[in-house]
């Protein structure tokens, strides 16, 4: 099993929402957060796409099964691939050794 741990602006809302129901992903949940990036430290990639200090974002957190995740990756990918702006959906994924 793994944890999908997904950020985009939250105007991406029901994009990821679409590529999660057509990747096979049964159930997950999300937050409205707000991205922040510190401007003094040039080195960090920015996750939420904007110059702004803070921009209304959505996390979601997905528990899913190994078999999904590349095709969650895959219509990321393409997804990013067709945006014209600097936001992008962003996707890490961690390990779940042992879960209740």
């Amino acid at each position: 099993m793994k944890l999908l741990m997904i950020t985009a602006i939250r105007e991406f809302e029901k994009n990821v929402k679409d590529i999660l129901n057509h990747s096979g992903v049964k159930s997950f949940s999300y937050h409205y957060v707000k991205g922040y990036k510190n401007e003094s430290d040039g080195s960090s990639e920015n996750w939420f796409g904007a110059s702004h200090t803070e921009i209304d974002s959505v996390l979601f957190a997905v528990f899913i099964d190994e078999n999904f995740n590349e095709e969650v990756y895959r219509k990321v990918e393409f997804f990013n691939g067709k945006q014209k702006s600097l936001s992008k959906i962003h996707v890490a994924t961690m390990n779940i050794e042992k879960s209740i």
